[in-house]
């Protein structure tokens, strides 16, 4: 499931948005929605306001390109698995990996997240932009849980386990931004997600029904 390579003016327009998205989501962290303009992103991200209209339609918009950076990365990990892998195996592998703290960087990408998520509980535009994200990354994941599920998938099944895998990782960043808990270890993103997983997939798919 390989992806023609984009053009260098596509990598350069995807590295402007991330830029604007980082910028915007520093703001929000830091002095909230409404304490944050437009302008003000532009300015921190280094562009002129026009370019950032050009990309965005508002400024809660602007942090979508970030936020989506996480399920793109887990999808990636799941389309890897072994072919033939349970699919149960393959969804608990790749959350684990993409939710995992390599190094420093990933830590504040987490850190990053609850900042935004704790600011969306009090602004509905950048919960729908959260929730947004979500549902397309559910809506590019059915393919790749099809693939792993083979030629005899059920549709029903198909959307089951993508919903409930993108629920999964939704559900624990929302309820690990509520917390005080760390990036790493009980309560962190990855062991609420695993959690999450078993729940929301209960017995059928993971085999324990």
């Amino acid at each position: 499931m390989s992806t023609p390579p984009l053009s260098l003016t596509e990598r350069r327009k995807l590295a402007t948005q991330l830029e604007i998205a980082r910028a915007a989501a520093e703001l929000f962290t830091a002095h909230g929605t409404d304490g944050t303009t437009a302008e003000a992103i532009a300015g921190r991200a280094g562009v002129a306001l026009r370019t950032f209209y050009r990309y965005f339609r508002t400024k809660q918009d602007a942090v979508a390109p970030l936020l989506a950076v996480g399920g793109d990365r887990w999808r990636a990990h799941l389309a890897a698995a072994e072919p033939g892998a349970p699919l149960p195996d393959a969804l608990r592998s790749a959350i684990s990996e993409a939710l995992a703290v390599p190094d420093e960087a990933a830590a504040d990408g987490l850190r990053q997240t609850r900042g935004l998520l704790r600011a969306a509980a009090g602004d509905p535009a950048l919960r729908a932009v959260w929730y947004q994200v979500n549902r397309e990354s559910e809506d590019k994941l059915r393919p790749v849980v099809a693939e792993l599920l083979g030629a005899g998938a059920q549709p029903l099944d198909v959307r089951l386990a993508a919903a409930a895998a993108t629920d999964a990782i939704r559900i624990a960043l929302e309820t690990w931004a509520e917390t005080d808990a760390d990036v790493t270890g009980p309560d962190s993103p990855a062991d609420l997600a695993a959690r999450c997983l078993r729940g929301l997939l209960g017995g059928r798919l993971l085999g324990t029904g």
